[in-house]
């Protein structure tokens, strides 16, 4: 999205004291990311977008829907007969660990051995109906949990996440009530604790931060472990059905990410929280997630959500993804980081200057309405991370930022990475080249030249124990300015 052509530069400042304490910035969202479901992870080249995600990126686990469902072979019915196969959740979960990521497990959909009613949702169609005999769905759960036991050991699977369904909020995913939920959660998670008491069960993983307070209550009330929180959010839930998505993030409040995530928090009391599901909006064609919008929306969010929640899983790392049907247009706005070919957009490089950045935070005075200013420690390194950024259809302009670091020691250079309009934007480039369908390898290889962060000289001055720096940022736009100082 460019800078509106007839906009001034403004001038704004912010401040930061580096002798001030500074408060722990764990990389929250590197615990989990986002794929579509568990067929899709049997794919040589999903694994290989994972893998690099992974290794650029830092993410730890990895969270996909249809676990259970039958394209996965995990339960069918023969002849009145239930037969259970767990070689395929073994050909994913084995690849996993074998790149050193692990399972943030969904326990969905219902196999329709199972399954109390012929609801289906998306292409693979994945039942979301209640089980019609609990008992057998109890014995599914610990033969899986079981199985992981028997394969990988105690100690690996305690470390995994167990969560139960996918947004149950929802009528398209589960034809059940709140309350038939709740019966669902609570014999999945006692069937898990009987397994071991140890390993870690949690929900309701609902839609629009939903049910969160009724969810915990009824754990509380009913001695049902809920051992954390998982909810899902997009800057564009409850407006779906008001025209594009432009137009529903026209309506979208700024900031709305954190102000759910601050309710959640509330309500979840000591326990984890995750959200399993976020991007820039729902819409799984919106031209908007392959743009610098979406990059900037990222990083913004993620800055925002910092002391509010435990994992951050954005949806999702890879355009390899079938829920609707499988695309062939290179960009064609679906949720990925990656695109069909492995392909960076944007929000790719958004999440790769965030992994670059140190784990201590220090205080920043200055406000704006579109610009925000983060300042992260390293041992002999400060990264000031700046975006410009807000929802469509709001005034931003190009903004001229002015960044003072206080008690600072000697800098011994600097430099600027960024992404916007003009830089690690691969979208642009294929429109350039006429938006071809399919890809040739000089295409993708020019794409991927184009999807590169540039590290540049940044000029800066130094007097009087201050760090000086400034920097255009034109409107949804990342910038983030490293600043390395001489050893102590």
């Amino acid at each position: 999205m460019a800078a509106p052509t007839n906009c001034t530069l403004s001038k704004l400042t912010f401040f930061c004291d580096l002798a001030e304490a500074t408060t722990p910035f764990p990389h929250f969202w590197e615990h989990t990311v986002g794929s579509d479901h568990a067929r899709m992870a049997l794919r040589a080249d999903w694994q290989r977008q994972l893998k690099r995600a992974h290794a650029e990126l830092g993410f730890r686990c990895v969270r996909f829907h249809g676990l259970l469902s039958d394209d996965i072979g995990t339960l069918v019915r023969e002849k009145n007969r239930i037969f259970y196969s767990f070689f395929n959740v073994e050909q994913i979960f084995d690849f996993l660990l074998s790149i050193g990521m692990r399972p943030f497990v969904e326990l969905s959909f219902m196999p329709h051995a199972l399954a109390s009613g012929t609801r289906t949702v998306f292409g693979y169609e994945a039942n979301v109906t209640p089980p019609n005999d609990y008992k057998q769905w109890t014995e599914l759960i610990e033969r899986l949990v079981s199985h992981c036991v028997e394969r990988y050991g105690k100690r690996e699977v305690g470390e995994w996440l167990f969560e139960v369904w996918n947004e149950p909020n929802l009528n398209m995913f589960w034809t059940g009530t709140q309350r038939e939920y709740f019966k669902l959660y609570r014999h999945t998670a006692e069937a898990i604790k009987n397994v071991s008491s140890s390993f870690k069960v949690g929900g309701p993983a609902t839609a629009k931060s939903e049910w969160i307070e009724e969810f915990v209550s009824f754990c509380e009330r009913n001695d049902v472990p809920a051992d954390f929180v998982s909810t899902h959010y997009y800057p564009n839930d409850g407006y779906e059905h008001d025209g594009d998505t432009e137009h529903q993030l026209f309506k979208a409040q700024r900031g709305i990410m954190r102000e759910v995530a601050q309710n959640t928090r509330y309500y979840a009391g000591e326990r984890p929280v995750y959200y399993t599901e976020w991007n820039s909006s729902s819409n799984p064609f919106d031209p908007l997630h392959d743009e610098p919008y979406a990059a900037a929306f990222a990083a913004s969010t993620v800055l925002e959500a910092k002391g509010l929640v435990d994992g951050y899983s954005f949806w999702t790392f890879s355009d390899i993804f079938e829920e609707n049907y499988f695309p062939s247009v290179p960009f064609h706005g679906g949720f990925g980081l990656l695109n069909l070919h492995g392909i960076p957009k944007p929000t790719y490089r958004a999440f790769e200057l965030l992994h670059q950045l140190g784990d201590r935070y220090s205080l920043v005075d200055g406000l704006h309405e579109t610009v925000d200013c983060s300042v992260i420690q390293k041992e002999s390194s400060v990264t000031v991370l700046l975006t410009n950024h807000t929802t469509p259809g709001h005034s931003i302009e190009r903004e001229e930022v002015h960044v003072r670091l206080d008690n600072a020691r000697e800098p011994i250079a600097a430099r600027i990475q960024r992404v916007d309009e003009d830089h690690a934007n691969p979208k642009r480039v294929w429109q350039e080249m006429g938006q071809p369908e399919y890809l040739s390898r000089k295409d993708v290889e020019r794409l991927e030249e184009a999807s590169q962060v540039v590290s540049e000289k940044q000029p800066f001055s130094f007097r009087d124990g201050s760090v000086l720096l400034k920097a255009s940022l034109p409107a949804h736009a990342i910038a983030a300015i490293t600043v390395e100082f001489k050893p102590r």
